[in-house]
C-alpha cells in the first residue's frame, strides 16, 4: 500500500498547476500587476501595465483565469447605460483562491486554527490551555472522520483509515502490521513544541478513528525520527 493510492492526487495536481502557471515570466508579471491594482483592470490596462502586446496579454490573462488565479467581471467603464453605451468590458481581478504547495505536505494553517480555538475555549471555560488544545484537536478529528467517504469496492478497514489520514497529509505506510505515519503535517511546530503537538496529533487521530467507527484500532504515541509521533495498531 502506498501514499499514492490513498492520497488526494487531484488536489495535489490542482495546487501544483496553479503554482506552475506563474513560472512563465509574462504570466507572472500580469498576475502581479492585476493583484497590485485596487480595482479590476481591463486587458488593455494590463497589457500597458506590463508592456505586452494586447493579444499576448489576453492569452495569459485567460490562462490565469483557467487556473483559478484570476476572476473576471463585465462592466461598462464609461458608466453610460442604454443604447449606444457599448458592450461591457471584460475586467480581471485577483481571485480569492489560495495556492500553496509544500513537500512533504504541511498544514500549519490547520494547526493555527486548532490552537486559536483552544485559546478561546481555555479563556471561556477557564480550563488549562493544553486540555483545550486536546479538545479542539478532537473536534477537528471528528470532523475529518465525518467528511471521509467510505471506500468503494469492499475496501478494508485499513484502507478507510489510511485514506482519511492521507487526506490530511500524514502519508500512511504499513510496516509489520502497524500503520506508520511517514509525515507530520506540523513538522516545524513539533520540533519546537514536541509535547504539545504530539498530544494534538494523538487526540486528532483518535477522534477520527472513533468517528470512522474503528474503535478496535488504537492510536498510540510512538515517537521516532523522521515520522509522525503517532502509530496505529
Amino acid at each position: 500500500m502506498s501514499f499514492r493510492k490513498w492520497g488526494s492526487l487531484d488536489d495535489f495536481v490542482s495546487q501544483v498547476s496553479g503554482v506552475s502557471a506563474l513560472a512563465e515570466p509574462a504570466r507572472r508579471a500580469l498576475y502581479l500587476y492585476v493583484a497590485a491594482q485596487p480595482e479590476a483592470v481591463s486587458r488593455d490596462q494590463a497589457a500597458e501595465g506590463v508592456d505586452l502586446p494586447r493579444h499576448t496579454a489576453k492569452f495569459h490573462l485567460d490562462k490565469l483565469v483557467e487556473e483559478g488565479l484570476l476572476d473576471t467581471e463585465f462592466r461598462r467603464l464609461s458608466g453610460r447605460r442604454g443604447p449606444g453605451a457599448g458592450r461591457p468590458t471584460k475586467l480581471y481581478r485577483r481571485s480569492t483562491r489560495q495556492v500553496a504547495v509544500t513537500l512533504p505536505p504541511r498544514h500549519y494553517d490547520l494547526a493555527g486554527q486548532i490552537l486559536a480555538r483552544a485559546v478561546e475555549t481555555a479563556a471561556r471555560d477557564d480550563i488549562p490551555v493544553v486540555e483545550a488544545v486536546h479538545r479542539a484537536a478532537a473536534d477537528c478529528g471528528r470532523r475529518f472522520g465525518a467528511e471521509e467517504r467510505p471506500r468503494e469496492g469492499g475496501a478494508s478497514r485499513l484502507d478507510d483509515i489510511a485514506a482519511a489520514l492521507a487526506a490530511q497529509g500524514y502519508e500512511p505506510r504499513v510496516q509489520d502490521d502497524v500503520l506508520v505515519l511517514a509525515n507530520c503535517p506540523f513538522h516545524a511546530l513539533a520540533r519546537e513544541h514536541t509535547s504539545l503537538v504530539c498530544g494534538m496529533n494523538l487526540h486528532l487521530i483518535t477522534a477520527m478513528l472513533d468517528e470512522l467507527d474503528h474503535t478496535d484500532v488504537r492510536a498510540v504515541l510512538d515517537p521516532a525520527p523522521d515520522r509522525c509521533c503517532v502509530t496505529l495498531t
